[in-house]
Parts: C-alpha cells; sequence; structure tokens
C-alpha cells in the first residue's frame, strides 16, 4: 500500500517539532496580549494558543462553511522570511476589535446593530488595519526572537468576503508550495469582550527552509 507524500509543510511540522512552534505561539500570543492591554488600560487575559497544522480546507471549517462571512486582513512579509500572515475574523470578533480600536484612539463606539462589515467606512477600515499590525506584528516579533531573524509586515489589506473566496486568493500563490499552513489561534478576553485571533503563517518555500533550518530543524 503507498501514501501519498507529505507536502513540505507538513514534512516540516511532524508532532515531535511542534513544539516549537507552539512556544511561538505562546509568545505572540503574550505579546498581543500586552499590546492589548497598554491601549485599553486593563488586565487582557489569553487562551492557551491552538497550533497547528491545517490545510486550506480545514481553514474553511475552522471559519465555518465557505459562505461565512468574514473579514480577512493579509500581511505581507519582507526580509529573511518572504510570504504572507493571513488573520481571519468572525463578525462579531471584527466588531469586538474595532470596539477597542476606536477606544484606543479616541473615537466614539458604534452600535452593534450598526455595524455592517459589507460596508465598513475608510475610517474604520484603516482602525482595523493597525489593530492587525499590532497583533500579526506580535506574532512575527516572537518569531524573529526565536529564530533571529529580521523580518518586516508589509502594509495590510482588508477584505471582507465569503472565506472560500479570501482563500481562493490567496492559493493562486501557494499552491506550488503545498496544502497546509501553520495556524495559531488564540482568545483575547477583557471581561466585556472575549475575541478569537485566527493567524495563518504562510511563507514561500524557500522562506520555511531558512524558518526551519534557524531553529534547528531541517526539510530532510
Amino acid at each position: 500500500m503507498t501514501h501519498e507524500p507529505l507536502d513540505p509543510v507538513q514534512q516540516a511540522f511532524q508532532a515531535d517539532q511542534l513544539s516549537i512552534f507552539q512556544e511561538i505561539g505562546n509568545i505572540g500570543a503574550g505579546n498581543a496580549a500586552t499590546a492589548l492591554a497598554t491601549m485599553l488600560g486593563k488586565v487582557v487575559d489569553m487562551s492557551v494558543p491552538d497550533v497547528r497544522v491545517v490545510s486550506f480546507n480545514e481553514i474553511t471549517h475552522i471559519m465555518g462553511t465557505p459562505d461565512t462571512m468574514v473579514i480577512g486582513i493579509l500581511l505581507g512579509m519582507e526580509g529573511a522570511l518572504n510570504g504572507h500572515f493571513l488573520m481571519l475574523l468572525a463578525v462579531d470578533d471584527a466588531y469586538d476589535l474595532l470596539s477597542i480600536a476606536r477606544a484606543a484612539f479616541g473615537l466614539d463606539p458604534v452600535a452593534r446593530e450598526d455595524f455592517n462589515p459589507a460596508d465598513i467606512d475608510p475610517l474604520d477600515e484603516s482602525a482595523l488595519r493597525e489593530m492587525a499590525n499590532i497583533l500579526v506584528g506580535s506574532y512575527l516579533a516572537a518569531i524573529c526572537t526565536m529564530t533571529n531573524l529580521d523580518i518586516e509586515p508589509t502594509q495590510p489589506t482588508l477584505a471582507v468576503d465569503m472565506v472560500g473566496a479570501i482563500l481562493n486568493v490567496v492559493t493562486v500563490s501557494y499552491a506550488e508550495i503545498g496544502d497546509s499552513v501553520l495556524f495559531m489561534k488564540t482568545r483575547f478576553n477583557d471581561t466585556q469582550k472575549d475575541i478569537a485571533g485566527n493567524f495563518f503563517l504562510i511563507p514561500d518555500f524557500e522562506s520555511y527552509k531558512r524558518l526551519m533550518e534557524s531553529l534547528g530543524m531541517g526539510l530532510g
């Protein structure tokens, strides 16, 4: 009986190697919780990050169904690693994150019933992109700390669409690498809001090799 060969990402992230990425998830989530606490002026708790390798098909199920509306924020990575960092938010989580951003930036709150992600205004879009910069930057900083690699995020782009449509855009440039990505999920809670952050690390193949080598793990 023959088995399909593992794609490069699956090959890299075997169970005995995933623990170091759990640590990256812990540091990144801790950085993000600290950043949110500083913005809010209150304690922000975080859950233990769920870190695992998932296929693009699994991402769809994580967020609901292919038709589930989500807010996707995509940042490029430059420097020692090239590729993308994707943040996906359910609509309710996007509203709560926007509420934090508006409070931090001194803007009036928006009532939940008035929040329409399909018709988001430029000010709110800018606020969400800035929050994504902060949160994703927290995870990139953790990767830099663990690897000593110099990685810089590009300006984020925001899309409100069905999760299947957003993933189709990403997979066009990613298909040559494989079907699997590193998934990191953490819940942030300040007693009034409970936000689930879904983060997906999508470097190009050469960057995967460089990342694994910097952590003392070759692709074999």
